[in-house]
């Protein structure tokens, strides 16, 4: 069981545990797009071929567009998971700080690094500093403003922007000058709803990059990976119709909640985070009916859910909290 709680995404191990619970699972442990991006839309994806120098470029020129910064500043990774964890090949500043409660992976991305409070990052001011905005689980967001400040107070500032598509404004990378030190994780999969693509980005000063992107070697992303992110990142119609249709479901979501007693929080839509003292027994009820939701060891109060994405989704989550 405690597996379920390092991670979202697990119904294969959720089934093991509940091997009476009803097929299909609706999986809400996660905070990914459950409406993503139609991959009909690259009708072939050349298997036959490495992907080319070129190809990715292109599709780092693409990212770029969207994220708000050049090319030259972006390196295509195998998921944003992986480059967290090549953070200790880049001679980063000590003392190295991380931000809990945050996403796992952070307290082990940077060797020595320590846990420092969300509230306490104000007073950073040498060494690096890994945090998530928005933060995942609790959708905390600072202003990318205030994440500048820091930035250019004496800190290396890494920033984990996995959810901050939905939100554009959010998003340091837009306001990073040349000189300014800071690194950027971004995901693909969480926003187009692509998780298994496995394609993430960094951003960060060119020397950071190349030292990236030479420890990833000629070939770090799939074919699969480069023709998909290319064609979903100059895709701006679909961009902009996702940025509204999570919002909406999220405020859905919220309604909902409200009405079975529950209070949501968390400023990213695309999951919302309860705190209450029957989160343990309202994870367990919901199990039990085929839905899977996420609780955390280090704060039993909370039960973070994923936006269902379906009139048939949210029935049955509707249907389940009312029978809990």
């Amino acid at each position: 069981m405690n597996a379920l709680r390092i991670h979202g995404g697990r119904i294969d191990l959720a089934a093991v545990h509940y091997p009476d619970a009803p097929r299909p699972w609706l999986d809400l442990s996660t905070g990914i797009n459950p409406c993503a991006w139609p991959t009909d839309r690259v009708p072939t994806v050349d298997l036959l071929s490495l992907p080319s120098p070129a190809a990715i470029a292109d599709l780092e020129a693409a990212a770029a567009a969207v994220l708000g910064t050049t090319a030259d500043r972006v390196v295509a990774l195998p998921g944003s998971e992986l480059g967290l964890r090549m953070l200790a090949v880049l001679d980063l500043p000590s003392p190295a700080r991380f931000v809990v409660p945050s996403y796992a992976t952070h307290a082990e991305a940077i060797y020595g690094a320590v846990p420092i409070a969300r509230d306490a990052i104000g007073t950073v001011a040498d060494g690096t500093l890994l945090l998530a905005n928005p933060n995942n689980p609790d959708g905390h967001r600072d202003t990318p403003q205030r994440l500048l400040t820091i930035a250019r107070s004496g800190t290396f500032l890494i920033v984990d922007e996995a959810f901050a598509d939905v939100a554009p404004g959010s998003s340091l990378i837009p306001l990073l000058g040349p000189d300014d030190r800071a690194i950027v994780f971004r995901s693909f999969g969480k926003f187009f709803g692509l998780p298994g693509v496995r394609l993430g980005f960094m951003i960060g000063p060119p020397e950071h990059v190349a030292e990236i992107r030479q420890r990833l070697g000629s070939w770090p992303i799939s074919a699969h990976a480069v023709a998909y992110g290319s064609a979903a990142y100059r895709d701006t119609e679909w961009i902009a119709a996702a940025r509204v249709s999570i919002v909406e479901r999220a405020e859905r979501l919220d309604a909902m909640l409200a009405r079975h007693g529950l209070q949501a929080g968390g400023e990213c839509a695309l999951f919302r985070l309860i705190e209450t003292d029957a989160a343990p027994a309202l994870f367990e009820r919901l199990a039990q009916v085929g839905i899977l939701t996420r609780t955390f060891d280090h704060s039993p109060r909370w039960l973070r859910m994923g936006v269902p994405g379906s009139d048939e989704a949210c029935a049955r989550l509707d249907e389940a909290l009312g029978g809990a």
